[in-house]
């Protein structure tokens, strides 16, 4: 059983016998009232979209999901195709079910893909991705590793701020949750 601090984005709960998934959530805590938990909920069945809040000492009861690694291929604005590494069969997920997930995706990179009843429903990435930088400002003699920060354009057509010293071509390590620089990768 899940307490209302385990809500976070990307679980999926089990709701009067349908299953749901957290598409954002909210702590907050009013004066001397308990504290409760705003979340916007997706229904896994018919894709509707609910906001409902939970309060202090309930117990929430979680989904039963699998997940299964795929493969990223491609994609365009309105979907992805990925293929399953067990049985290589492909399918696609709306643009709209990944999210922002998609900025991270690279051809050929790895994901774990959420499923219900074998239906995928969306997917969960790393902490982490290593991509490469495609194009940033040439670096100039004396820029550090402590000094500033510019923009970078990644392989998946993400902006990050990465430091001064890193020029194209070279491989960074950014976190997905955040989507900031951690390091560079050799």
């Amino acid at each position: 059983m899940y307490e209302i601090t385990d809500l976070k984005p990307g679980r999926a709960i089990n709701l009067n016998g349908t299953p749901y998934y957290i598409v954002s959530s909210k702590f907050g805590r009013k004066s001397q009232s308990k504290a409760n938990m705003q979340c916007k909920l997706r229904n896994l069945v018919t894709g509707a979209v609910i906001s409902e809040n939970f309060q202090g000492s309930e117990k929430i009861e979680p989904a039963e999901l699998g997940y299964r690694r795929v493969q990223y291929l491609y994609g365009n604005d309105s979907s992805h195709t990925f293929m399953d590494l067990n049985d290589y069969d492909q399918f696609a997920l709306p643009a709209d079910v990944i999210g922002d997930a998609a900025q991270y995706f690279v051809e050929g990179c790895e994901v774990d893909v959420l499923s219900f009843n074998g239906k995928p429903i969306g997917v969960q990435l790393k902490s982490t991705v290593d991509m490469k930088i495609i194009e940033t400002m040439p670096g100039v003699k004396g820029d550090t590793a402590t000094g500033g920060t510019k923009p970078a354009k990644l392989e998946s057509g993400i902006i990050i701020n990465v430091p001064l010293f890193l020029h194209e071509g070279d491989k960074v390590r950014v976190n997905t949750e955040t989507g900031m620089y951690m390091s560079r990768v050799e």
